[in-house]
């Protein structure tokens, strides 16, 4: 994908979701390290909009790993492990919001950030917005 389409995408469906989900500005956004997510164009369009949302600055060791998929695997782990299985909904989303809120910070948990300035989620602040994403 070119950089302008990319960048079209971004500001006509990307922008209004993230915006409408988290109003407060604390919505995350990882790109997958595309060559169009690098453009010149795109990332400054980001740094125009960093106030409305934050873009994961994580960089992955390889262009296919997503750090978002080992935290799945994760919790779904822990889930799994977990007896009874739950009975309902309610117990469901109870158990996942305490293993999401227990995790380890992402570097501790995968390994996957080289940069000790990495800004990957945090305990509260992936707390608040699973939170704001179930309220």
């Amino acid at each position: 994908m070119k950089a302008a389409n990319y960048l079209n995408n971004i500001t006509d469906h990307l922008h209004l979701y993230i915006t409408f989900v988290f109003p407060t500005g604390d919505g995350i956004f990882q790109q997958d390290n595309a060559p169009c997510d690098k453009a010149r164009i795109v990332l400054e369009w980001f740094e125009e909009h960093s106030d409305e949302f934050h873009l994961m600055s994580c960089p992955p060791n390889s262009s296919d790993l997503n750090p978002m998929e080992h935290i799945w695997d994760v919790m779904e782990r822990q889930l799994r492990a977990q007896t009874p299985p739950c009975p309902n909904i309610s117990t469901l989303h109870d158990r996942c919001l305490d293993i999401w809120c227990n995790l380890s910070p992402v570097p501790k948990t995968c390994g996957i950030c080289s940069q000790a300035s990495c800004s990957c989620f945090e305990g509260q602040r992936r707390r608040n917005a699973l939170l704001s994403r179930w309220s």
